[in-house]
């Protein structure tokens, strides 16, 4: 996510605007190493280090699993704050837009098949969460041609779920505990599928206005090609100006009538 103030990249010094847009200086003066993109390394890093916690001495010793859960927890805190930062200080560059997502998606996934391996996690619920995250990402790159599909308060609040869920399930847990993440659980997947059905539905839109759009812009172009063959043939003769002009505003209005009705 990120890069680093213009003082500290060894530029012109001025501060970055919280919560400013980013300029092309802040991008040409971006560093790697600046908190935001930290905060994502160590997020990556903590992926290996919390799967051999959660396995040690065979996955059900409860003071491993206390660690391995703390390893959970850090990730998920550091998950809040990199994205935050990156956007509030200008921290933004083309590593942490890359690396920011893996990681979240490592972490998830990484605690979800484990506890599938160690029979903690029945494997349907990991295969539904990890179908909706990349289906929903390769959806985002099937839309970026014509928009971005915006984070929604739905998709935080799954977020939120399934890292409690999945923390629950890290832990050694017993009695009404127990069957209290089994429900944190339960809610993590129906609003995985529910937000996971709602992207589905922005993306087709999406999709659809963006055809239209350059059916209408490529109208545009059409019939101003037309108009320019129109004025080249006025001035060759009024009888061949007239027809072409006709032929300008049959074809403009074919186009439009097309692009309207793909809306």
């Amino acid at each position: 996510m990120t890069g680093v103030p213009a003082s500290a990249a060894g530029g012109s010094g001025a501060k970055p605007v919280r919560g400013g847009k980013l300029g092309t200086a802040a991008v040409n003066q971006a560093s790697l190493w600046n908190i935001a993109n930290i905060l994502t390394m160590v997020r990556l890093l903590l992926v290996p280090g919390f799967v051999l916690l959660l396995f040690h001495d065979g996955g059900y010793d409860p003071v491993w699993r206390a660690f391995a859960w703390a390893a959970f927890a850090v990730a998920m805190i550091t998950d809040l704050f990199d994205g935050h930062l990156a956007r509030a200080y200008n921290l933004v560059t083309d590593f942490g837009k890359i690396a920011d997502p893996i990681a979240d998606k490592a972490i998830m996934g990484a605690a979800l098949v484990s506890l599938s391996v160690l029979g903690d996690l029945p494997w349907w619920i990991t295969g539904v969460i990890l179908a909706r995250e990349l289906g929903i990402t390769l959806m985002r790159f099937w839309v970026i041609r014509h928009a971005v599909i915006p984070a929604s308060r739905g998709g935080k609040l799954k977020t939120l779920a399934q890292g409690t869920a999945a923390g629950m399930y890290v832990l050694v847990l017993t009695g009404p505990l127990a069957t209290l993440r089994f429900w944190v659980m339960m809610v993590a997947v129906v609003l995985t599928v529910v937000t996971g059905l709602d992207y589905v539905r922005q993306a087709v839109v999406l999709r659809r206005q963006g055809l239209a759009a350059e059916r209408v812009a490529a109208a545009e172009r059409a019939a101003e090609a037309l108009r320019t063959a129109a004025v080249t043939a006025a001035d060759a003769g009024p009888a061949a100006g007239a027809a072409a002009g006709a032929k300008d505003v049959r074809g403009t209005a074919e186009a439009r009538d097309a692009a309207e009705a793909e809306r």
